[in-house]
């Protein structure tokens, strides 16, 4: 006859159980610490997507005494409005420019850079382009106010902008050795509304100026999607 036992456990039955259940919670343990593992990972890749692909880079420089180019502010105060990075600064002030610049791109950070300048300033903006372009740094969008005398545009600028006056201040800008981009030139001699001092506060030149930069933001943008 068979007798049917409760209770009981075959030895080295709870020996296996417990096995069992420490394997268990081990590999729980495991898949617990692969989805931090994966969250982690996921926030450092955002971080460096907004760090090393961010939006435009604007620095807008005055001309001499920094006192008649007004309209730049105008200008920067309309694209941060919008969310993109603007600053104003002298004309004297262009080599220190270069050394940020060089700093910023030496810790990642590798959104489209923009200069603009009136007067004096337009031929210091071509100035930090130039030297800009030993260090292989890439100048996407360069606009000038007003230019005299100035160097050509070197070749690591892609795409250039020139407003001046002739008969009046000014001059077109003109490519140097190597240059592959594009140069536009609008002589705006017959608008009485515009001279030397005043071009920079233009509503026309601003607004082209704020929808240029703003487009360049909008294609950044969309690359990184």
């Amino acid at each position: 006859m068979m007798v049917a036992r409760v209770g009981l456990e075959e030895p080295g039955e709870g020996k296996h159980r417990a096995l069992y259940a420490r394997e268990k919670r081990r590999s729980l343990a495991v898949r617990a610490g692969a989805r931090l593992v994966g969250t982690v990972v996921a926030m450092v890749l955002l971080w460096c997507d907004g760090a090393f692909a961010a939006g435009p880079h604007v620095i807008l420089l005055r001309g001499w005494f920094g006192v008649f180019s007004t309209g730049l502010d105008s200008i920067a105060n309309q694209l941060r409005a919008q969310g993109i990075e603007a600053e104003v600064a002298g004309h004297l002030s262009w080599s220190n420019e270069i050394a940020e610049i060089l700093r910023q791109r030496s810790a990642g950070q590798t959104g489209p850079l923009v200069l603009v300048g009136h007067s004096q300033g337009a031929n210091n903006v071509i100035d930090i382009a130039r030297s800009l372009e030993s260090h292989n740094v890439t100048v996407d969008l360069l606009v000038t106010l007003s230019p005299y005398n100035q160097n050509p545009i070197p070749a690591n600028v892609v795409k250039a902008i020139n407003y001046y006056q002739s008969p009046g201040w000014g001059q077109a800008i003109a490519a140097d050795q190597g240059f592959h981009g594009k140069i536009l030139n609008f002589n705006l001699a017959d608008d009485l509304t515009i001279w030397h001092i005043s071009i920079d506060k233009s509503a026309r030149v601003e607004a082209e100026i704020v929808h240029e930069i703003t487009a360049l933001a909008q294609q950044t943008n969309q690359k990184k999607k």
